[in-house]
């Protein structure tokens, strides 16, 4: 389906046509005319199938013809960290390039002055509000907000949010929201806690499901059978040999990620961490070394992995194996970027393998196994990593062989 065959406004069109955007991807072309309707949605939709459009857009337009207070905020989007914030903002700017609409981005930072503008926009009744919930509330413990012209109340990343013990303050949040608004929430997967959450804040929402995206063919995918203890030894080898610099290692848990830092900074390799204990000024300089290339190995839990964005990275490692097949695909989806080619590497151990055989079911094929060092001594016996008995499906088994502008802006357009 075309852009121009949904009733977007022409205004809206317009920017389109001026991105040189005009086929809908399928989170869109299911989302949009649903919220044009002005209902409730909670659609299931990982990063990067377009989702931010499927919302900016019709709120945009319904803006344009729905009535409303312009002294007063009228939209506000909660985001779970800075990262994806400005990412919603800078999109922001560009689809509404041609409406009359002010917005300001709501996040953390050390800069007084940026906490001055969004008090300031806060204040005088920006039209749309790109907030994460910490920082929103912050304002909202020093000066009072009206929220009383809030008619579009939206959720991004819903599930990262909850993940990241944001629950309370969503709420709070919501206790100041008019009761007569269009609630919108987006999550990569739809957990219970998710749903219960939805009851709570929604009114009878459609639900639009998107099927996960497969890694593309240009990430090499490949799998080491092996024990917790090899791990690392086998990822300082492989490092050390190929000298390799822009690495991302995904470790489950914040914890593990500070151990593995220190591990491998005491074997020579310039390795930071990126974890949510971190403040957002220490973020900011990790990011930046290592967009610079001043960092071997980026350590890193899938909490803030949605705020890296860089495109050549050229390996990344899963220390252990994503729960999900949704997280498996969001981390190994950081090579490969802008055309580049890329290989994703997961160290599985036995304890790990029934996690594994899931995700290649959910990808439709055995991935490639590696061969595990002989320094590193014997790898686990094939029948740890056997399907259950009567299980004909043996994916499971192991075989050794050898893969815009970013500001935040108050001004009227």
């Amino acid at each position: 389906m075309y852009f121009d065959e949904l009733p977007l406004s022409d205004e809206v069109l317009d920017a389109l046509w001026d991105m040189h955007f005009d086929t809908c991807t399928p989170v869109q072309e299911q989302t949009i005319p649903i919220l044009l309707e002005h209902r409730d949605v909670i659609s299931c939709a990982q990063t990067g199938t377009g989702k931010t459009a499927a919302y900016i857009l019709p709120l945009l337009t319904n803006l344009q013809y729905d009535d409303h207070d312009p002294g007063k905020l009228n939209a506000i989007i909660m985001a779970p960290t800075r990262e994806l914030a400005q990412q919603i903002d800078q999109q922001m700017e560009g689809f509404g390039y041609y409406v009359p609409f002010s917005s300001v981005a709501v996040y953390g930072g050390n800069d007084s002055r940026n906490f001055s503008t969004q008090a300031n926009g806060l204040k005088t009744g920006a039209d749309i509000v790109i907030a994460t919930p910490g920082r929103l509330l912050s304002h909202m413990n020093i000066m009072d907000i009206d929220f009383s012209g809030v008619k579009y109340f939206i959720l991004d990343e819903a599930d990262r949010m909850l993940d990241m013990g944001f629950y309370d303050d969503i709420m709070k949040i919501v206790d100041c929201l008019p009761k007569e608004r269009q609630t919108i929430m987006f999550s990569a997967t739809m957990p219970d806690n998710i749903r219960r959450m939805a009851k709570k804040i929604m009114n009878n929402p459609a639900e639009v499901k998107i099927a996960i995206s497969r890694p593309p063919e240009s990430i090499a995918q490949r799998a080491l059978c092996c024990f917790e203890t090899q791990k690392i030894p086998f990822i300082i080898d492989r490092l050390k040999e190929q000298h390799l610099s822009k690495v991302i290692l995904f470790a489950g848990k914040k914890q593990r990620v500070k151990e593995l830092t220190v591990l491998l900074s005491r074997q020579g390799l310039n390795a930071r961490a990126m974890h949510s204990d971190l403040e957002q000024k220490q973020r900011d300089e990790v990011m930046l070394d290592f967009r610079n290339n001043k960092v071997d190995v980026l350590v890193a839990t899938d909490i803030v992995a949605r705020g890296i964005d860089v495109d050549d990275i050229p390996l990344v490692i899963n220390f252990d194996v994503p729960r999900d097949a949704e997280d498996y695909v969001h981390r190994i989806g950081r090579t490969a970027r802008a055309e580049n080619l890329g290989e994703a590497i997961t160290l599985v151990s036995p304890e790990d393998a029934r996690y594994w055989a899931k995700i290649e079911r959910f990808l439709g094929k055995e991935i490639q196994r590696l061969v595990l060092p002989s320094a590193l001594g014997d790898a686990p016996d094939n029948s740890l990593y056997a399907q259950p008995a009567g299980n004909k499906n043996r994916r499971g088994h192991f075989h050794k062989h050898s893969r815009n502008g970013n500001r935040p802006h108050t001004h009227k357009r």
